[in-house]
């Protein structure tokens, strides 16, 4: 039986070097590889330790890559060729056919790999900027520079599409884009709007590790993708659902074939409309609050920029609502301001009974945010 290998991922445009690999494994014709981030040793330790390269593998599984969770051992998402393949193919039918793309992402998190999948497909080389110290919008706008003059692609998480908006020489990079993917995170309403009103060609991107990354655009399944809501929660069903987690059983993939998301949503008017969490639902004073509904009326208000709901335990309500929020420049933001916003957009029971103002949000390399560090910024 075949082993898993580790594969350390570089930062920067290395990691084209590795796409040999990849495009091996796009067949079927590689040994299973372990994604890893090749400068952070410490991420890579707690990967190898809950994933196990080394050890056998089932053999038509082609890539292992670690859940984008923010607390919690990792789990492997053991994804074969043919996930991959359809995945690849499916998104770039969706999007207008293949292109080139630029990388601005962590390559061994499911979006980063896409990119690098997509432009194998597309028979590509990607452009790779890097953003180990963060996005820069000049660099961003050098890069796009390099791109060739047939279809242009890029996909990013929303603080990356903030800071870019929040830049000329973002914006001027932007609009040059055939399609500019944005997920890993919830995108804010305003940033939707910001990038209409300048004319970017935004594409919200929903899915997951365990479905090859994005198979929801802006709602809509892409081809073969199959969806569900079931007693609230979204199921995924397809030719991109992984086989299961490594050296786990576990009821997201009781039933063959799909995987039944830890998220709660509706389908609205044939769209699928993410509402949040099930898992990170508040219960305040007996009643459910999903904090994810709660940040997006938040983010509404004029002077935030970007906002994280959470839980706090509190001995009289269960739980309150608690906001962590950075403010746009020159502006500020009160409790009372907040709270008599959310009251008037959702009731008075989701509306925060604290808010901590900062810098910024501390986030994932995947672009979520870091819910853990969140949680000792409110003590």
């Amino acid at each position: 039986m075949p082993v898993l290998e580790m594969l350390p991922v570089p930062s920067g445009p290395a990691v084209v070097d590795l796409m040999p690999r990849l495009a091996d494994a796009l067949v079927g014709a590689a040994p299973a590889l372990l994604p890893v981030p090749a400068d952070d040793p410490l991420e890579t330790e707690r990967l190898t330790a809950a994933l196990h390269p080394g050890l056998d593998i089932e053999s038509e599984v082609a890539l292992v890559v670690a859940t984008s969770g923010t607390t919690g051992v990792p789990k492997g998402a053991m994804l074969t060729a043919a996930n991959l393949r359809a995945s690849s193919t499916a998104a770039l039918d969706r999007l207008g056919g293949p292109g080139q793309w630029l990388l601005a992402l962590p390559a061994f998190h499911i979006a980063g790999l896409g990119v690098l999948f997509r432009s194998i497909v597309a028979d590509t080389e990607p452009v790779v900027l890097d953003v180990a110290e963060g996005l820069s919008p000049a660099a961003f706008e050098e890069a796009t520079a390099r791109l060739s003059e047939g279809r242009r692609y890029t996909s990013l998480v929303p603080n990356q599409l903030l800071k870019l908006l929040d830049s000329e020489s973002g914006r001027h990079a932007l609009i040059s884009y055939d399609a500019v993917l944005v997920g890993g995170a919830a995108t804010p309403a305003h940033l939707v709007e910001r990038c209409a009103e300048v004319g970017v060609r935004l594409v919200r991107s929903y899915g997951m590790s365990e479905t090859c990354g994005g198979c929801v655009y802006d709602g809509k399944p892409l081809d073969g993708t199959l969806l569900r809501i079931d007693g609230g929660r979204i199921v995924i069903g397809g030719p991109t659902v992984a086989k299961a987690y490594r050296g786990l059983t576990h009821e997201a993939f009781s039933e063959p074939g799909w995987f039944r998301t830890s998220d709660l949503g509706t389908v609205v008017d044939g769209r699928l409309v993410v509402h949040g969490r099930a898992d990170g639902a508040i219960t305040s004073g007996g009643l459910t609050v999903v904090p994810e509904v709660v940040a997006a009326a938040i983010t509404a208000y004029p002077a935030v920029q970007e906002c994280v709901v959470i839980g706090r335990p509190d001995e009289r309500l269960g739980e309150r609502v608690v906001a962590v929020v950075v403010v746009r420049n020159g502006l500020a933001v009160t409790l009372d301001d907040l709270r008599d916003h959310v009251a008037a957009a959702l009731g008075p029971f989701s509306a925060p009974r604290e808010v901590h103002v900062v810098g910024a949000l501390p986030m994932l390399p995947s672009g979520k945010p870091d819910l853990a560090a969140i949680r000792k910024i409110v003590g």
